[in-house]
């Protein structure tokens, strides 16, 4: 899921700071990252500095493995060797990650917990919304669980199952709770926040060498 080449002429004001890094070893990277910054560099030359261009400045030999949203923070694996990429890759393919978001959206969800399964696409005049598209739009699952109600919003534990663009942000949307501080999907005062409040918490992965199962996580900034 990712922005990765949004319009050329907005504004792009990455955060500055050190990388915080989670966990690295022979043959991965685990990185936290956060929010407004790009995952991998956009076409226009202002769009160049992204998280694996600063991950690369540290460790040259580092390798894509999957992206997040330019404003979502959190969890993201970096390969480090061809082996650890394609293994991670097929990881991905095969649904075996383990993926889990917190996100806080506006108003009062009633009920504890759900699942929601609407096909999604890209919305080509809109690009890069995402919208819902019974006829083209391919498979998009999502769990969710409700953590607790918070001044007329609620925060909420997310699980894909599937890894669409913009998925958690439209299936939020179409439930009628978008996720806060969202620029492409909130409205009014659901937008009127400083950040995207969408956050990959956690992420279990088999590692490359050996198969044993790990998780790793990053603390929710919000």
């Amino acid at each position: 899921m990712t922005d990765a080449d949004p319009n050329p002429a907005f504004d792009y004001a990455p955060p500055d700071g050190p990388l915080d890094i989670i966990h690295v070893d022979d043959a991965i990277i685990l990185v936290n990252k956060p929010a407004g910054l790009l995952s991998v560099p956009g076409k226009a030359e202002h769009l160049a500095d992204c998280l694996i261009a600063r991950v690369q400045a540290a460790f040259p030999q580092v390798l894509l493995v999957h992206r997040l949203d330019m404003d979502t923070s959190g969890v993201m694996v970096f390969a480090l060797t061809p082996h650890a990429q394609r293994h991670l890759g097929q990881q991905f393919e095969k649904r075996q990650m383990k993926k889990t978001y917190i996100a806080r959206v506006w108003g009062e969800v009633a009920e504890a917990q759900g699942e929601i399964d609407l096909p999604l696409c890209v919305d080509w005049p809109n690009r890069p919304r995402q919208h819902v598209n019974w006829e083209i739009g391919k498979p998009a699952q999502t769990s969710w669980r409700r953590m607790r109600v918070e001044d007329g919003t609620t925060r909420m534990r997310l699980y894909p199952k599937t890894g669409r663009s913009h998925q958690l942000r439209v299936h939020m949307l179409e439930i009628g709770h978008p996720i806060l501080g969202d620029p492409f999907y909130a409205t009014g005062a659901a937008r009127d926040y400083p950040r995207l409040m969408l956050h990959a918490e956690s992420l279990k992965l088999r590692h490359p060498n050996g198969g044993m199962g790990m998780v790793f996580r990053a603390a929710v900034p919000f």
